[in-house]
């Protein structure tokens, strides 16, 4: 009997998991998505918010402006692609945001509904507007392409067995929580960041090259910027930036694969 049961029980989660599936707004690949987008969105406004009064902005003006300068071209850019390819609806939503946050921490998120934050200890490895955008690009992907989504909703299966996120929110709010930390790569300061999957890297670093490409940002510096960034594992403590974005020689490699597709974007861009 308990044979039969375990076998009608898993009949039912795998119907439930197919019927949640979605997909990847570019790459066309199908993905777990347990959460109403519209959910997801209204969460993240919330945290956002929260977070920036928890954390201090930047008070250097040239650097915050440089930040929302980089944010807004490369917005422009995914709104002209996400258009081209019939997908604009995808965005509609969206409130873009972008703000500095002062901090050595070498990090840099973007929420659903496009809120990103660049933290200050990133700057000296971007070291320009082209460096920036590498980091801005690939953070944006990430949200495009609704890996966080995904990844929270692969952690309500695992912590609460595929409870509705409202349902977790009431019953288990600081497990809920911790998932969101984890999904959006904000958990440093609770020690949760868990790192993207390869797919998952490998769909952000095709797209964020794309999306800087088409917002006039040569592609090609992307190279040099995982370079720089790959220098910082022979510390003692890497920074965060790395323990949700491992950077290796073969995704090197793979990002220089790419640079013919991305200077296309470019060229187009006028470039």
């Amino acid at each position: 009997m308990k044979f039969i049961v375990y076998h009608i029980h898993l009949f039912v989660l795998m119907v439930f998991l197919l019927a949640s599936c979605g997909t990847v707004p570019v790459t066309g690949r199908k993905q777990l998505a347990l959460i109403p987008s519209s959910t997801m969105l209204s969460m993240s406004f919330q945290q956002y918010d929260a977070f920036l009064k928890e954390n201090r902005l930047s008070t250097n003006q040239e650097q915050a402006q440089m930040v929302k300068r980089v944010g807004g071209r490369i917005q422009r850019a995914v709104e002209q692609y996400m258009a081209d390819n019939n997908l604009s609806h995808t965005l509609k939503d969206y409130r873009w945001e972008f703000n500095l946050v002062e901090s050595s921490e070498v990090n840099a998120w973007c929420m659903p509904g496009g809120k990103v934050v660049v933290y200050s200890g990133i700057l000296p490895i971007t070291q320009d507007e082209a460096g920036l955008a590498v980091v801005m690009g690939h953070e944006i992907a990430h949200a495009v392409a609704r890996h966080g989504d995904e990844r929270m909703s692969q952690g309500l299966i695992v912590q609460t067995g595929g409870m509705a996120l409202s349902a977790a929110l009431a019953s288990r709010p600081e497990t809920t929580r911790q998932l969101w930390m984890t999904a959006f790569g904000l958990g440093a300061s609770v020690g949760m960041i868990l790192p993207y999957s390869r797919l998952h890297e490998n769909e952000a670093d095709r797209l964020g090259l794309i999306f800087m490409a088409m917002a006039g940002y040569d592609p090609r510096v992307a190279v040099q910027f995982w370079e720089r960034m790959s220098q910082q594992k022979k510390g003692s403590a890497p920074p965060e930036f790395l323990s949700t974005h491992p950077a290796d020689e073969t995704r090197i490699q793979n990002i220089r694969d790419r640079i013919p597709e991305a200077m296309k974007y470019y060229r187009q861009a006028g470039r």
